[in-house]
């Protein structure tokens, strides 16, 4: 793999010819549009066939992955235009293998809402390990809110994807809720009515295993999180389940704030199978202009994590989307909308500007003038941000990703995955 930085006077053909490529698989991997336009300092990614195949009339996916010794799932992983689906035309052809040399093995996690457009999601399920439906919460008597999952389930199984089952304190209003958590952690009939329904749906719907994500506790209340937790891997593990749980990015044991008080690294991490950690959303909608993934900020965060929990443990939170905001930004008056990293490509392209990337950060950015006359100032993720932040797996020896969220699509994050590292089935 290499991540081709667009220079003006570039096209995908002129790309393609210099790295000695198929232009048409090189515009339809990175989701060129049809017109062929580009921004100046885009990134594109750029993969080596080391072996490929024409179909021929009859020929099944099924078929081909036998004829090589390979899976559908890993064909699907080699060729993005497929979209996860099974139709395939005469004369057509597939990558077999690349010339890449992967860092290693890893584990992938994706979040996605019931209401994920399902082509989207079949696209980007041959590249997960996991897939963990968007929420269980709890109710105002602490029992569970269900959860419209029966099609992302259907889907990740034909796919062979693990599902794994999500609860959250958030309520029915879409809102992460203290009061509740504080209902479950210290009402003990509450906690246990709660530990049933869980452990029933586990069973009913077919999960994996339960990914907790309690935020914005309390400090006097980390202990007994810590202790609920370590309550469900007890009984979870005895039938077959894994545990997982989310921590906010801290830097410090003793770090300040109603996001880190409640999550102890080393309690936490004791008592769990697998921790996601939450490494975004510096840059976010009420807040100042800037990376929503800075590059030393999420360092900091592995830094101070691997000395509490076994990096062996950890997933390193992952973000795809970015921030459009308006200027002057003026703090609790500006709002700044989430937008696809696709989305941000398409905007400079409008606007005729060129994506700047910064270096420390590594992320990429750019500024645009709206119809309006106002200035916007947009970061989002690119290759080269995407591919910074996934080589931190092999260089911190961690179990894997866990991807925030999977409801936008960006081709270029399931190329690098894929060129970076063998994902786990």
């Amino acid at each position: 793999m290499t991540i081709h930085v667009v220079q003006a006077g570039e096209t995908v053909g002129s790309i393609a010819e210099s790295y000695g490529v198929d232009p048409a698989r090189l515009a339809a991997d990175n989701a060129v549009p049809p017109s062929g336009a580009l921004a100046v300092g885009q990134t594109l990614v750029v993969r080596f066939p080391r072996q490929v195949h024409a179909v021929r009339a009859g020929e099944t996916l099924a078929s081909i992955a036998e004829a090589y010794g390979t899976t559908v799932r890993r064909l699907w992983q080699n060729n993005w235009p497929l979209g996860g689906g099974a139709a395939l035309q005469p004369g057509q052809v597939l990558v077999i293998s690349y010339f890449d040399e992967p860092l290693g093995a890893a584990a992938f996690n994706g979040y996605a809402y019931p209401y994920i457009d399902m082509s989207l999601l079949n696209a980007e399920l041959p590249y997960l390990t996991y897939l963990t439906p968007f929420t269980y919460g709890i109710t105002a008597d602490g029992d569970l809110l269900q959860l419209e999952d029966d099609a992302l389930l259907s889907a990740a199984r034909q796919r062979g994807v693990r599902p794994v089952m999500h609860l959250s304190t958030m309520t029915e209003t879409g809102q992460f809720d203290t009061q509740r958590a504080t209902l479950v952690l210290t009402d003990s009939a509450v906690q246990d009515r709660l530990v049933d329904q869980v452990q029933q749906t586990l069973r009913r719907r077919g999960y994996a295993g339960l990914d907790v994500d309690f935020e914005f506790l309390p400090g006097q209340l980390a202990a007994a999180y810590a202790a609920f937790l370590a309550r469900l891997r007890r009984l979870l593990n005895s039938q077959g389940f894994f545990l997982w749980a989310a921590l906010a990015p801290k830097t410090s044991a003793r770090q300040a704030g109603l996001l880190y008080e409640g999550h102890d690294y080393a309690a936490v991490g004791a008592a769990v199978d697998g921790v996601l950690l939450m490494t975004y959303e510096w840059g976010y909608t009420a807040g100042p202009p800037m990376a929503v993934s800075p590059l030393p900020n999420v360092r900091t965060v592995l830094d101070y994590a691997v000395t509490e929990i076994p990096p062996e443990k950890i997933f390193l939170g992952l973000s795809n989307y970015g921030y459009d905001w308006p200027l002057p930004f003026v703090q609790g008056v500006t709002r700044a909308p989430s937008i696809s990293n696709q989305r941000a490509i398409e905007l400079a392209i409008e606007h005729d500007v060129a994506i700047q990337y910064d270096e420390t950060a590594q992320a990429p950015f750019f500024h645009y003038t709206a119809a309006d006359g106002t200035i916007h100032e947009v970061w989002f993720e690119d290759a080269r941000s995407l591919s910074a932040r996934l080589s931190l797996i092999a260089e911190y020896g961690f179990q894997g990703a866990g991807i925030w969220n999977l409801m936008r699509p960006f081709s270029q994050l399931w190329l690098v995955i894929s060129s970076l590292y063998h994902i786990e089935d």
